[in-house]
């Protein structure tokens, strides 16, 4: 791994390069004595503002590859790229300024900070940042009020509801303008309700904001909604976008 470093600004100009590539992606785990290959050479291209569902059985690797495709874990083979920037090429320094630049992450589990309020967590993508910080209060507020979460600015997230926790969680996603939401299961741990309105807000996001969203779901109904649908499988990934979304076709 090389010390390149990254310049302010997106990382490369090849041919205008897509938001997010993966090309020959392999994973590979040791356990129990035996190598277990998780992904098996998976390629894929992120369109700037397109919206893809990433479905598959539990253990197929869809996790595992969401961390891949953002900079979280490094693969055993193949090469991951943002805007043509191969990560692999990057120290853990310019790799990170360039997720905290380029990439928004939406968890199951909001992953807040539990000790700061809503505005603190949804502040601190920003404040790494050393963004002045008039400038991330108002753009954190900013957000809070767009995910209806005005009134709560000052709660901290053991205040909060679930749906209400994960809305703070997709506002802290989006405080950056990234060019990429990822999203693991953002809905798997509210009731159907909360995740209906989340799933909305993130559309509406999308569509807003021309922000891509990578949505990594078990449901078929979320899948439905989106604009491309892959199957991971056999540590592949298969378009299934016709079997699942056949209005989408």
């Amino acid at each position: 791994m090389s010390d390149a470093g990254v310049k302010p600004g997106r990382a490369s100009t090849a041919a205008d390069a897509l938001p997010l590539q993966c090309h020959g992606l392999v994973k590979r785990f040791a356990e129990g004595g035996q190598v277990l290959e998780i992904l098996q050479g998976v390629d894929l291209s992120v369109s700037a503002g397109e919206t893809l569902a990433i479905i598959g059985e539990s253990g197929a690797g869809k996790t595992t590859l969401l961390q891949l495709l953002g900079g979280l874990d490094a693969p055993t083979q193949g090469q991951v790229t943002v805007f043509g920037q191969d990560l692999a090429a990057l120290n853990s320094t310019a790799r990170g300024a360039l997720r905290n630049r380029t990439l928004g992450f939406v968890y199951q589990f909001h992953h807040l900070l539990p000790e700061f309020s809503a505005l603190e967590n949804v502040a601190m993508p920003l404040l790494l940042r050393r963004t002045p910080l008039a400038e991330v209060q108002a753009q954190a507020r900013r957000l809070l009020e767009r995910v209806g979460l005005g009134d709560r600015l000052t709660h901290r997230p053991g205040q909060l509801s679930g749906g209400e926790r994960q809305r703070v969680a997709v506002a802290r996603a989006l405080v950056t303008s990234p060019a990429v939401v990822l999203a693991d299961e953002p809905t798997g741990n509210l009731d159907h309700k909360s995740g209906e309105r989340t799933l909305a807000l993130m559309l509406e996001l999308n569509r807003e904001t021309g922000a891509s969203l990578v949505v990594v779901t078990h449901s078929a109904e979320i899948a439905r909604q989106m604009g491309r649908v892959l199957e991971l499988a056999d540590g592949r990934l298969h378009d299934v976008t016709a079997r699942i979304s056949p209005k989408l076709k």
